[in-house]
């Protein structure tokens, strides 16, 4: 890519690949200690909630009280560090039946760009927790629409039990404005034979104010691609070998940075195409066990063309291909999303995705795809 910035950039391919490897991917399971523990029992002062979001519409769950935000800001390392907790994860305890942190709410307190995001799961030391225990966390900017599905809010970040880092790419940022509201939305679980009382999710988030003297950043825009389309992402998958596609339409010129891709397990690949230019823009095959078990999805760069060009009106479609060995339907046991940074070519046409935060209301009368 023939971008200013990547006469600085020691590393890009390294970079743009730690970027888009972005992690609310497959949910390993980890290797578990040997000597196994009574499950601690769920707090009894709780209410059921409908828990909707990215991972799990629809789905019924109980709420996890005292669950809080602390937002803290290091002027000297321009770093805000955003800590959910305390949760208490009792062993073999599957998301289903684990009670869930309700939403929360960051407030941002500059005009500025946030640069990266480094999460980590963390006791109340501050010693490191297994990842695995993490199911997923994703942040939603309230203050503005998905540029590919407006009916969306803009999905900035997303991290699940692999803890991928979505490291800085020098010269671009995602921009906020003082006082946007970002949600968010944490799912917890706890697969193995190990009880884990209060855990802390923690989001390190480098940043640059705008207010400062260096130069402005070019904005980009996190573009999910779903098989789903515009709806929720979860589906069933049946017994045996599958596909499912869907279609978007971007509204503006611009160019794709690069493509990672997000599957569950049984997943095999995911073809990303412009179908209005009849061209293939990345196929993304999955690395799996010897069971179907995903381990890990590749990603595609394209710095040496200058980035994937799309042009307004293009229409984008996703295919996601699983293999279900077990003989039986799961039920929203699958998804399929190419997921990106974009770059359009006049940003000031962006503005128009600029709206209104919701207003704040019970957890049980929140759908977080609307």
């Amino acid at each position: 890519m023939r971008w200013p910035w990547l006469a600085l950039w020691s590393n890009p391919m390294k970079t743009l690949k730690f970027l888009f490897l972005f992690s609310i991917t497959s949910l390993f399971t980890a290797t578990v200690a040997t000597a196994q523990e009574k499950p601690a029992e769920p707090p009894m002062d709780m209410q059921h909630m409908h828990h909707g979001g990215f991972m799990q519409e629809g789905m019924h769950h109980a709420i996890a009280k005292a669950v809080t935000l602390d937002a803290k800001i290091d002027a000297a390392t321009h770093t805000v560090t955003l800590r959910v907790g305390p949760m208490n994860l009792p062993a073999r305890t599957g998301h289903m039946k684990m009670p869930q942190p309700p939403d929360q709410t960051w407030q941002t307190s500059f005009d500025g760009w946030l640069l990266a995001y480094h999460p980590r799961l963390v006791d109340a030391s501050g010693n490191a927790v297994p990842g695995t225990l993490l199911h997923h966390t994703a942040f939603w900017n309230e203050n503005r629409s998905d540029f590919l599905c407006p009916n969306k809010e803009e999905h900035i970040f997303g991290a699940g039990s692999e803890m991928t880092d979505w490291a800085e790419v020098p010269g671009y940022g995602y921009h906020v404005q003082k006082g946007d509201k970002i949600r968010i939305e944490t799912m917890v679980y706890n697969p193995t034979a190990t009880s884990y009382d209060k855990v802390y999710l923690e989001v390190a988030i480098p940043f640059q104010d705008a207010t400062e003297s260096a130069a402005p950043l070019k904005n980009v825009y996190p573009a999910w691609m779903d098989v789903k389309s515009c709806g929720n992402s979860g589906y069933d998958i049946p017994a045996g070998k599958s596909q499912k596609s869907g279609a978007v339409t971007v509204k503006y010129d611009g160019v794709l940075l690069g493509v990672g891709g997000h599957l569950h397990d049984y997943g095999r690949e995911i073809v990303l195409e412009d179908a209005t230019r009849k061209d293939t823009v990345a196929t993304l095959e999955a690395k799996v066990d010897d069971k179907g078990l995903l381990e890990s999805m590749p990603v595609k760069l394209f710095v040496q063309e200058g980035g994937y060009k799309f042009s307004a009106g293009d229409v984008l479609k996703t295919t996601a291909t699983y293999d279900n060995p077990t003989g039986k339907l799961l039920r929203e046991g699958a998804m399929g999303i190419a997921v990106g940074y974009f770059a359009p070519n006049d940003d000031a046409k962006m503005a128009a995705l600029r709206r209104k935060s919701k207003p704040s209301r019970e957890m049980a009368e929140m759908s977080h795809d609307h």
